[in-house]
């Protein structure tokens, strides 16, 4: 039960970077502002080459534009509001927006957690399963897959944001960081017994990292395994270049949220969260579209034919 001081809260006051100086504001402004606009724009392009290019028709490049698209989303639900804060270190929002805001960075978050997975048990089939590939992933597997990550991310989301929000805030109402998240909302849940959303935030946590890092781990310790056995070493080595696009963009996806989400809340930092999580939303998001298009060669060969030059040799396509 809410202790008797607590009161209704109308809106919130972000923190956000208030604590520095209008000059590295206006810094941080610049970098983010370009780092967001690059992030646009290279999924913009990854998404035009897809559905330009016929060689790209595979499973893989479905879900990479998939993820594309929920990355846009993500970041869309988090940038624009951090760089308004930058330019008005005294931003509000409503309590609406806030529960708004949660809802679609968690949607979003966890669904691009789960089309990495998803992508992952592609490479899975593609490299250790090859002869059933083109029947097991087929358009309506995908679709399930994609539909399925999308789900997920809803109905977390739902559960989280009802969570949070169906409790009484405090009468303090300055949210520490630069956007609506759990942990510094629960923060003003104090006068309030907050174990239960402690337990669902750990379930949830668990559920979006843990099992899917878990299944992406298994996937290619049997992909590693699988290319091993290949006699050549240029079939080892091509094999593995399907893969190593994906692996790069998973390790520093989970590694980021990881360090966030599962730390103890003992050790817990409201200051190193808000720095990390920069990385998460700023510079992680913009990963996606600069290593499919720089370290993937059918990615670079789209291009080059959709500026009207010829490209390299194509390496192999995966059946669909």
């Amino acid at each position: 039960m809410p202790k008797p001081n607590s009161t209704s809260v109308a809106e919130f006051l972000f923190e956000g970077f208030s604590s520095f100086g209008w000059q590295h504001r206006l810094g941080f402004f610049v970098v983010f502002l370009t780092l967001y606009l690059l992030t646009l724009s290279g999924n913009a392009v990854i998404l035009t080459i897809i559905r330009l290019d016929h060689h790209l028709y595979t499973p893989m490049y479905f879900f990479l534009s998939m993820l594309s698209i929920s990355e846009t989303c993500y970041t869309v639900a988090i940038i624009p509001c951090m760089l308004s804060g930058l330019l008005s270190p005294h931003q509000t929002i409503s309590l609406q927006g806030c529960a708004t805001q949660l809802f679609f960075y968690l949607t979003f978050g966890i669904n691009n957690c789960f089309l990495l997975t998803a992508m992952g048990y592609d490479r899975y089939m593609a490299i250790c399963n090859p002869l059933r590939y083109s029947v097991i992933m087929g358009k309506e597997a995908c679709i399930q897959l994609a539909t399925g990550s999308l789900g997920i991310g809803l109905s977390m989301a739902i559960v989280q944001v009802t969570s949070v929000f169906g409790l009484p805030f405090c009468d303090a109402f300055v949210i520490s960081h630069f956007f609506c998240d759990v942990r510094p909302l629960l923060k003003l849940l104090a006068c309030t017994d907050t174990t239960v959303n402690e337990i669902i935030n750990v379930f949830v946590s668990i559920c979006v990292l843990v099992v899917p890092m878990g299944l992406v781990f298994i996937s290619y310790v049997l992909i590693i395994s699988t290319i091993l056995k290949i006699a050549s070493a240029e079939g080892r080595k091509k094999a593995f270049a399907t893969c190593a696009s994906h692996l790069i963009v998973v390790i520093i996806h989970y590694g980021c949220a990881s360090i966030i989400y599962l730390k103890p809340k003992s050790q817990s930092s409201l200051g190193q969260d808000r720095l990390i999580s920069v990385t998460y939303t700023v510079i992680t998001p913009l990963l996606n579209p600069v290593v499919y298009s720089l370290r993937n060669q059918d990615v670079k060969d789209a291009l080059c034919r959709a500026v009207g030059r010829k490209g390299g040799l194509s390496s192999p396509k995966m059946p669909r």
